[in-house]
């Protein structure tokens, strides 16, 4: 964990009666209002615990706070009145994980990607995307990026969008946070740029 960082205190989820589940097979339907078309998300690769819900949340942290639990694999964004809508999440595989406080300073939709140098020195069939892989279904940021700050200085983590259901609830990447293509849509949607970022 980062030097000086406390995770959000007495944070924890209610299991309640109030929980309220959206309907699966609407908000992952496929979607075709964007640049490039977003297949359904087969739902038989997908635990219920991962679909997007809301769910009674008691934490000190602010409405509108984004708290990535990156242990339960999920992701809340707080709201009034001791709610939260959590969404699943793929993390970072050992080694490769960032932990601390920041804040949203730049959000995209259908980002380029540009690997950092030394994911190029790990994997140099990486080489040619060096100075950015154009956006497209096989960019790996998705339909949407949010890019984690700290004290002004780009920690190079993102949330971003994946067309790959079975790495939710998993830790596959090197670091970044992925959601659904249609969880990263709907959260980008619902954080403007400065929204607090709690990573534990």
């Amino acid at each position: 964990a980062a030097s000086g960082f406390s995770p959000p205190s007495a944070a924890k989820e209610h299991v309640s009666e109030t929980k309220v589940r959206f309907d699966a097979r609407l908000i992952y339907a496929a979607v075709n209002d964007e640049p490039f078309p977003i297949s359904a998300v087969d739902l038989k690769k997908l635990s219920p615990t991962f679909y997007r819900q809301l769910v009674d949340y008691e934490t000190s942290e602010l409405p509108g706070t984004v708290i990535v639990d990156t242990h339960n694999r999920v992701l809340y964004l707080t709201q009034e009145g001791g709610k939260a809508l959590r969404y699943g999440i793929g993390v970072g595989r050992e080694g490769f994980s960032w932990s601390g406080r920041g804040e949203i300073l730049l959000k995209k939709a259908w980002p380029t990607w540009t690997p950092p140098s030394e994911m190029i020195k790990r994997q140099p069939e990486l080489e040619p995307y060096r100075n950015g892989m154009p956006p497209g279904p096989d960019n790996p940021l998705g339909a949407r990026a949010l890019y984690i700050y700290r004290d002004g200085i780009d920690t190079l983590y993102r949330l971003h969008g994946n067309g790959d259901v079975t790495s939710i609830g998993r830790a596959v990447s090197s670091g970044c946070i992925r959601l659904l293509q249609q969880d990263i849509i709907d959260l980008y949607e619902r954080v403007p740029e400065h929204t607090p970022i709690v990573v534990a």
